[in-house]
């Protein structure tokens, strides 16, 4: 299997510092920068369900007016994340009560990925995607098969800039859900996006990572022969490996991060604990 090669890079998770790590269609201005950071927070444990979140506190941090504030508490809400009541404030409700299919959430968990997080997309793309494929054989268009291809050229000229891999990958996913020419299908790539942005920027955080290409050609091949069955073989095929990427990423950073602490001094080790 061959391997891309690429510098480490570092990615923020608060939405107020990593502005400039977010994907294109994240929220925007001021109000956008407000809703992007208290949801990631809320999202990644920072405030946890049931707490009260200090307006007068936010407004100072933030820079930001009363009605700005408001105004984004209000997306928040909307999203199921927090609920103003009277004589408590806002509160932010609990996980179950979060709208988890919204395009944003699933970045902001995507932004930190935990096992869970990973295993229940993993769960979804393995239910959606080879389904997606096999109906993508039968009813693709000669415009799908262009977009297919483009995307898959894109692929193969990024060579190691991570960010071009990332974003050819989607486009990939994204013509191939659109191929099967069904709207409700098309409309779980936010989904299937959440999950290969998470995938990825676990894969991505190493030194190397396996060429996709090859099983994407495949799955392109069998697309355009019509033969839903292998498509669809060939998407569960892809889905494996990433899980693998994933799992090998994850048992050597473990490794390195055992190492690093094995090999410091005693004293030191003593203070940071």
């Amino acid at each position: 299997m061959t391997h891309q090669t690429r510098p480490r890079s570092a990615a923020g998770i608060d939405g107020w510092r990593a502005n400039a790590a977010r994907p294109a269609a994240a929220l925007r201005g001021l109000h956008g920068q407000t809703v992007e950071t208290i949801g990631s927070r809320i999202v990644h444990g920072r405030y946890v369900p049931g707490s009260a979140l200090a307006p007068e506190e936010l407004e100072q941090e933030f820079g930001i007016s009363k009605t700005v504030l408001r105004e984004a508490l209000r997306v928040l809400a909307a999203k199921g994340l927090v609920d103003s009541r009277q004589k408590r404030g806002t509160i932010v409700r609990a996980r179950s009560s979060w709208s988890l299919l919204d395009a944003d959430l699933l970045r902001w968990q995507g932004g930190e990925p935990d096992a869970a997080f990973l295993a229940n997309l993993a769960e979804v793309r393995g239910i959606v995607e080879p389904a997606g494929a096999r109906l993508a054989a039968a009813r693709h268009t000669d415009a799908d098969l262009d977009a297919l291809r483009i995307a898959l050229q894109a692929m193969a000229d990024a060579g190691s800039d991570a960010a071009a891999v990332v974003a050819a990958d989607l486009a990939f996913h994204r013509a191939m859900l659109d191929s099967a020419h069904n709207e409700l299908l098309s409309r779980m790539v936010v989904v299937i996006e959440a999950g290969l942005r998470a995938r990825d920027m676990v894969v991505h955080s190493g030194e190397h990572w396996p060429d996709s290409v090859p099983v994407h050609r495949a799955i392109l091949d069998a697309i355009e022969a019509g033969d839903g069955a292998t498509a669809a073989r060939a998407v569960e095929t892809l889905l494996e490996q990433a899980s693998v990427d994933v799992e090998v990423v994850e048992r050597d950073s473990a490794h390195s991060t055992s190492r690093r602490c094995a090999d410091k001094p005693q004293a030191v080790r003593k203070m940071e604990s």
